[in-house]
């Protein structure tokens, strides 16, 4: 049921702002809101914490969330560990790394230790960085000797970076520092002199969070010069929308470049011989028609997973001396899963493929003969599987909807599997189920969800139900442990999640039929998901609850203004709400590639259709929704949610609230402190609990 409460929501003004889109005139009232420092926009959003605070305060639930959730997230977080410096040249060097959080720090802190066996040391704990925890470790690269460690930071959760670098056996910084970098890593050099890395032109300091970013270039720094001295490797002035990432090899002889285009999954490669000093930057895929991911190579071989004519993926080998197509050689064919990653280690390729939105992990000879599929502890997500190719022995994660993430040694050479680190946390797993269903939308396509409760759930129509997707760049929704769920289905709320077009749950094919023009697919995707919980008794729409974020985002406002008859709740996450102008800001224009443009006309009318601002229709009755954005948002700006939260207010009738919650000093979610995550997952639950009437 919904609470029934009259709220006052804070005066918005509005301005005579009209654009001109191919003949159809567009208003944007509430223009004056994508500049987040003007006084205006201040005073607005002092207004509006003050009421959804105002609100959440009062809901009585909210604090024993908070402390069942600060209870229930305390506890021991490892992440994958990996080494560096371990050929026999290097053996006296050999380190491992390794992030672990001790239960409720704010950040990780990143240890390393020699052996297994060794009393791990503290090499960079972020948490001293700042008293708030708003200073996050962004990126890390170790040089080959496992000697220094290039880091990259970020400041309250912007994308931009300042990256520096540490002597690993001291823990002192040297004097570098790199600055502007952003959407790169880091890779050195084999003499470990020096790396490359990726960065853009020192923007405006007024306006760094807002403007686009175009022209990045790619350099090299040398230890113990000044930036201004770095070595420009390529840039593309004729090409703007370019970006590029450089990778030394295994064997250090080349620089792999690999050039994308917004977030198109389509690139380029290129790559130049460091074994040359005047060697230049040779392009070996210059046309952008499909993926290219290069895994390894051998002397001048060069293998690469790819979608070329392969949607779900395989694996092809080039020689670089004989780059023409029709010298091409495939080595791993596609299958009916898709291949998600690959390494080569103990000289082996390594394939972690999807089925179903689940993983499987096979490994396969250099000529890709099956060798042997590796044996997982059940039905979940994978990740690790890293390492030098000469490695016996690397390490994975395994996590499910209630499993934590547990972390294995797998021994490439006998195929065993032994537990390394396995979280302790206060709920017990066996009294929840996980089950996975098939059921078609609106175009008949079958999709499948996950749904996830505790046991002996009455299909009676009546449970308090979270409905979560994504939809969209490509990316896949695979099974992962949330300790914020346990607080939902503790309370018997059911969790269903699935796997909607626009993902790469079933490869390529998947991914484009919810892109662009097809984008409404995935709303309608969504849109059956909610409908079949309905008929099959799991929930009904005053039970029922959307939650998503970023491009989710957009998939929760989409559905909301498409359907406001059909959900009792919303949650959307810094949201891309405006499609029309989503393009005018940082790194929006690269989601033209996904989205479309609304400079192109027929694309044009694919968004104005479904854009969440442009679509809600004053004198309607939406439902409950908890806007949640951050002020630092430099990925998709607050202003999104901004004008989405006033125009809906507006248009709004009913009496269900409608509120926007806004974190500062943070921003898009990378990096957020433990505290601030705490505090905002028990107000979106406590929304919830108060909205959907949970346990009245």
């Amino acid at each position: 049921m919904t609470v029934e409460q009259t709220l006052v929501y804070p005066t918005s003004h509005q301005t005579n702002q009209v654009d001109d889109y191919h003949g159809k005139k567009v208003s944007d009232p509430y223009r004056w809101l994508e500049n987040p420092d003007s006084p205006e926009t201040k005073a607005w959003i002092e207004a509006e914490n003050h009421l959804t605070f105002g609100y959440l305060s009062q809901i009585p639930a909210r604090e024993m969330l908070r402390e069942r959730l600060t209870q229930l997230w305390n506890y021991e977080k490892y992440s994958i560990p990996f080494k560096q410096g371990d050929t026999p040249q290097q053996a006296a060097s050999q380190r491992y790394f390794y992030f672990k959080n001790d239960g409720l720090q704010n950040q990780s802190v990143l240890y390393t230790l020699k052996s297994l066996d060794d009393a791990p040391r503290v090499l960079l704990d972020p948490n001293v960085l700042s008293a708030d925890g708003t200073i996050a470790l962004s990126g890390l690269a170790i040089s080959e000797n496992g000697k220094l460690m290039a880091y990259g930071l970020s400041t309250s959760g912007s994308d931009w970076q300042e990256w520096k670098v540490r002597d690993v056996e001291t823990g002192d910084d040297l004097g570098d520092r790199v600055q502007w970098v952003k959407f790169s890593g880091a890779s050195w050099t084999h003499d470990s002199k020096g790396f490359f890395y990726s960065r853009y032109d020192e923007p405006q300091e007024k306006s760094k969070l807002e403007d686009t970013n175009y022209y990045q270039k790619l350099f090299y720094h040398r230890l113990g010069t000044p930036q201004s001295e770095d070595i420009l490797i390529y840039e593309r002035p004729d090409q703007k929308d370019w970006g590029f990432s450089g990778g030394v090899t295994e064997d250090g002889r080349y620089l792999i470049v690999s050039v994308w285009l917004g977030t198109d999954t389509r690139n380029l490669v290129f790559y130049k011989d460091l074994s040359d000093p005047d060697a230049r930057v040779i392009e070996l895929i210059n046309t952008f028609e499909a993926e290219y991911s290069f895994i390894d190579n051998e002397g001048d071989r060069f293998w690469f997973s790819t979608n070329l004519d392969a949607p779900r993926g395989r694996v092809i080998a080039i020689d670089i001396h004989k780059p023409d197509r029709e010298n091409w050689q495939e080595v791993l064919p596609q299958t009916d899963e898709t291949l998600e990653g690959i390494s080569v280690l103990n000289h082996q390729f390594v394939a972690t493929y999807l089925k179903d939105a689940y993983n499987q992990v096979r490994i396969f000879d250099l000529e890709g003969k099956f060798v042997r599929a590796v044996e997982l502890p059940g039905i979940g997500s994978v990740g690790g599987f890293g390492g030098k190719r000469w490695d016996t022995e690397t390490f994975y994660s395994f996590t499910s909807f209630t499993t934590p993430p547990t972390i294995y040694r797998y021994d490439l050479a006998t195929g065993k599997s032994t537990l390394f680190r396995q979280p302790q946390v206060d709920f017990n797993p066996g009294d929840y189920e996980t089950r996975q269903v098939f059921y078609h939308s609106k175009d008949g396509t079958r999709i499948p969800m996950f749904i996830v409760h505790k046991k002996g759930l009455a299909l009676d129509g009546n449970n308090p139900t979270l409905l979560y997707g994504y939809g969209g760049f490509n990316v896949s929704l695979t099974p992962s442990f949330s300790v914020s769920l346990l607080i939902w289905m503790e309370r018997g709320g059911v969790y269903a999640v699935p796997s909607l077009r626009g993902g790469g749950e079933y490869g390529e094919d998947w991914h484009q039929a919810g892109m662009k023009l097809k984008k409404q697919n995935v709303f309608d995707d969504f849109i059956a998901a909610a409908e079949w919980l309905i008929a099959n008794k799991y929930t009904s729409s005053p039970k029922l609850a959307i939650s998503g974020g970023s491009n989710g985002g957009l998939l929760v406002g989409a559905c909301m203004t498409q359907r406001p008859e059909l959900f009792g709740a919303a949650l959307p996450a810094v949201g891309v709400m405006d499609m029309l102008r989503f393009h005018k800001f940082t790194i929006g224009w690269a989601w033209t590639a996904e989205y479309g443009s609304p400079d192109d006309p027929e694309e044009f009318k694919a968004l104005y259709a479904y854009s969440p601002l442009h679509n809600l229709k004053p004198g309607t009755a939406y439902p409950a929704t908890l806007i949640t954005t951050a002020d630092h948002d430099d990925r998709v700006v607050p202003a999104h949610s901004f004008k989405f939260a006033v125009a809906l207010q507006a248009a709004h009738k009913g009496t269900a609230p409608v509120l926007i919650r806004i974190e500062t000093k943070a921003g898009h979610g990378a990096g957020k402190p433990t505290t601030k995550l705490i505090e905002e997952a028990s107000d979106r639950w406590a929304f919830l609990v108060k909205v959907l009437g949970v346990g009245e």
